[in-house]
């Protein structure tokens, strides 16, 4: 590429955004090593050769890296991934005779993924070298977005010794506190229920990459990425998400109000045991101490924020992923409440920091104006609203809950009803058809 092309503003920003992006996992990785643990370049380094954390996360990257590549390269990228699995798999298994560790997969695509990097710097030139280093980085964000957020929660739980659970516990009064109600409808449905939310819960990126899919299914063929799609709404939420983690630390009610996600380990930190079975008495909040283990990532519900940029994403896609997408939304939703990952306040301020969002980056695709501004505005406010209010009126919200429950409700529908009005005046007007002139009629 010559020294005129890297001057190209569009260049430049790409090239911009990818310096800022490697000082900013380089900064984590220095962070992590500080408190003893390996960091998010490590972490994805090892997954090279040892086993990795997420198997079906990383072939769903390797998918977005396909969708610049022709079909005879999807074929054969497959093969050759499958064919590395295959050889570490059987390695392992050896191995394993002895250590007795499990099996895993995905060391494959990543290899492949890795390798159109090399082949995109070596053996491709000018746009076609352009197109599959935004795939091969498609790919590689989507991965180490993984490695960040458990970084990034390590950080929160050692940075914020003390939490906000009473606080948003109290004000939860105001919706009737749902997580509680959750709880106990989950835990009636017995296994079938439990494993199924369970996997719902667990593989939401893959749910997103689906659809992200769809709608990159033309860039191999027009060789250029949408505007606007999926994956954007995504990095941008798990990128702003853990800063307000920072801001509002909150552990949730199976770790604040039980002994934990997996039955032990926190009765020395829980406040009472009293999820799901016994909502929380109504008593001033304080701020509590907890563990230097345990992520502080409630607030807002990320998994509802991702949950939601998917179902928005699926309005305008065909009838089949429209209902996966819904039911994805109402399967996350009844997983964080009912699994006591989140409490309802959580999931409320979660829709609100989405909707804001996508609003900004669709604004930000097609021009800011001033529609767009005022949503960004109105969203960005009404947020803030709610955590100042989770903070610092929630005895008054869990003592008149049939006026700040409603309240709460009416805040989420207004920035709903605002995005839905925005965007359609955002759309496309189709032009009448001119009709054709009518010749005189001879006499």
């Amino acid at each position: 590429m010559t020294f005129a092309a890297w001057r190209q503003p569009r260049v430049m920003l790409w090239a911009a955004a990818g310096v800022v992006t490697l000082g900013f996992l380089v900064a984590l990785e220095i962070a992590a090593r500080r408190y003893g643990v390996p960091g998010p370049i490590t972490n994805q380094a090892k997954e090279v050769i040892f086993a990795p954390k997420s198997g079906p996360l990383l072939y769903a990257s390797m998918a977005l890296v396909m969708v610049v590549l022709t079909w005879r390269e999807r074929f054969i990228a497959a093969g050759v991934a499958i064919g590395i699995d295959v050889v570490f798999v059987l390695v392992r298994w050896a191995v394993d005779a002895e250590v007795g560790e499990g099996h895993t997969f995905g060391n494959g695509a990543l290899w492949v993924i890795l390798g159109y990097g090399v082949i995109a710097v070596t053996r491709r030139t000018g746009r076609e070298r352009v197109l599959l280093l935004k795939g091969v980085g498609l790919g590689l964000v989507l991965v180490a977005g993984r490695k960040t957020g458990d970084t990034w929660l390590l950080i929160t739980s050692k940075t914020r010794p003390q939490v906000l659970d009473q606080y948003v516990a109290t004000a939860d009064h105001a919706l009737g506190n749902p997580s509680w109600l959750a709880g106990r409808i989950v835990k009636a449905t017995g296994p079938i229920g439990t494993h199924t939310l369970d996997f719902v819960y667990g593989q939401l990126a893959v749910a997103a990459v689906v659809v992200a899919l769809y709608q990159l299914r033309n860039v191999a063929v027009e060789r250029r990425f949408p505007g606007h799609y999926l994956v954007r709404t995504f990095l941008v939420i798990g990128l702003l998400g853990p800063g307000i983690y920072m801001i509002f630390p909150v552990v949730g009610p199976i770790f604040a109000y039980d002994t934990g996600a997996f039955g032990t380990g926190g009765e020395q930190w829980m406040l009472a045991n009293l999820w799901p079975d016994t909502p929380p008495p109504i008593a001033t909040p304080h701020q509590m101490p907890f563990d230097e283990i345990t992520p502080r990532n409630c607030m807002p519900s990320l998994h509802t924020a991702w949950a939601v940029a998917i179902f928005i994403h699926t309005r305008k896609a065909p009838r089949i992923l429209r209902f996966a997408g819904t039911f994805w939304l109402i399967a996350t939703l009844a997983a964080t409440l009912g699994f006591g990952y989140h409490y309802g306040a959580d999931l409320v301020a979660g829709v609100v920091f989405t909707l804001t969002i996508e609003a900004a980056l669709r604004a930000l695709d097609r021009g800011w104006d001033r529609a767009g501004i005022q949503l960004v505005a109105y969203g960005t406010a009404v947020f803030a609203a709610l955590l100042v209010s989770y903070r610092y009126l929630s005895m008054e919200m869990a003592e008149h809950p049939w006026v700040f429950g409603p309240l709460l409700i009416l805040a989420m529908i207004s920035v709903v009803y605002g995005y839905v009005r925005t965007t359609k005046l955002w759309e496309p007007k189709a032009a009448p058809m001119r009709q054709p002139e009518r010749q005189p009629e001879l006499v």
